[in-house]
């Protein structure tokens, strides 16, 4: 509906107070034609919304124009109450700040809207960890994100993956946090790049103000650089056949084989199976984790790899039988 269009326009540019036909136009996905009738609706209304022309240019909404809208529908309720996991709130301080802020808005909302948000903290419950990973301590992590709220620049000590601790100056960017797992990303020399809270073994903000690429946008580029991570990551596709029984463990959450493609129960109940490992190393352990539930197809190397390190593992207890043990 328009009414709710032209709200969403002035709730936007109350919080960013210049945005461009384009951007708006996107957001609220209708064409610009549409955005500049609007804005003419709102102009009309009385709204001091005006064009600025050039580069850096767009609609603006004066500082000095506020809007107090407490409407909220059932679904914006519910999804209000669908917060962030509280385990990413309490690392950033933010624990009781967040329940006394729900506090806050339920006191302000009338008793139905209360229910409504109530039946949803009680029914959907966000744990965004998953059932493998490791709880990282981030004794940095309070520093960095004071830097980052200050737009000042940080030295840090860095323990790289091999092992080693270099120093870096760098440009706060952001913070993210991936599961129970922070990263920082921050800027060097104008490019973008991320660190591990958790290697970060001391820091100390600097007087200088961060410098911050021109329209850097921390979600997209978190998405990108995560979509290059994966697309970069070594590939190693195997063909297996797997007992039909055995089939459903191909999905199990933390395993390390992406399943391309699964065909149907063959004659002998078994199924024939695509998947993609990182190397083959990885592809022998998995596949003789199903033990003689799985069998490799292709490629050769890993069928013989497989079977040797079958031999090996029989060889090894046949030794240890006449030894004795502990």
């Amino acid at each position: 509906m328009r009414a709710d269009r032209l709200l969403s326009i002035l709730l936007l540019l109350q919080v960013n107070r210049r945005m461009t036909a384009g951007v708006l136009a996107e957001r609220l996905e209708v064409s610009p034609r549409t955005i500049h009738r609007d804005m003419e609706a709102l102009s009309m209304a009385g709204v001091p919304v005006y064009a600025e022309r050039g580069a850096g240019g767009g609609w603006v909404l004066p500082d000095s124009f506020r809007t107090d809208v407490t409407g909220l529908t059932e679904s914006e309720i519910q999804a209000l109450f669908v917060g962030m996991p509280g385990r990413v709130l309490e690392d950033l301080g933010m624990g009781r700040a967040s329940d006394a802020a729900l506090v806050k808005l339920l006191a302000a909302m009338p008793a139905v809207a209360r229910r409504d948000a109530e039946q949803v903290r009680q029914r959907i419950h966000v744990d965004g960890a998953g059932w493998h990973q490791i709880q990282e301590t981030v004794p940095a992590l309070a520093a960095i994100q004071e830097a980052v709220w200050l737009d000042q620049k940080i030295r840090m000590e860095y323990q790289r993956g091999d092992g080693s601790v270099v120093e870096r100056e760098v440009d706060p960017l952001g913070l993210v946090a991936k599961g129970r797992l922070w990263y920082l990303v921050a800027s060097v020399d104008g490019e973008p790049r991320t660190y591990r809270v958790s290697r970060v073994q001391a820091v100390e903000i600097l007087s200088e103000v961060a410098e911050r690429p021109p329209a850097f946008d921390l979600a997209a580029f978190w998405t990108q650089s995560s979509a290059d991570l994966v697309a970069n990551l070594p590939r190693y596709p195997i063909v297996v056949r797997v007992a039909s029984q055995a089939a459903r463990r191909l999905w199990i959450p933390g395993a390390y084989a992406r399943v391309e493609h699964i065909g149907e129960p063959e004659d002998d109940g078994w199924q024939r199976a695509d998947l993609t490992l990182q190397t083959e190393a990885e592809a022998c352990s998995y596949v003789l984790g199903f033990g003689s539930q799985m069998e490799v197809v292709a490629p050769p190397e890993l069928r013989e790899r497989v079977t040797q390190t079958a031999r090996e593992i029989v060889a090894f207890y046949e030794s240890r039988r006449a030894a004795p043990l502990g």
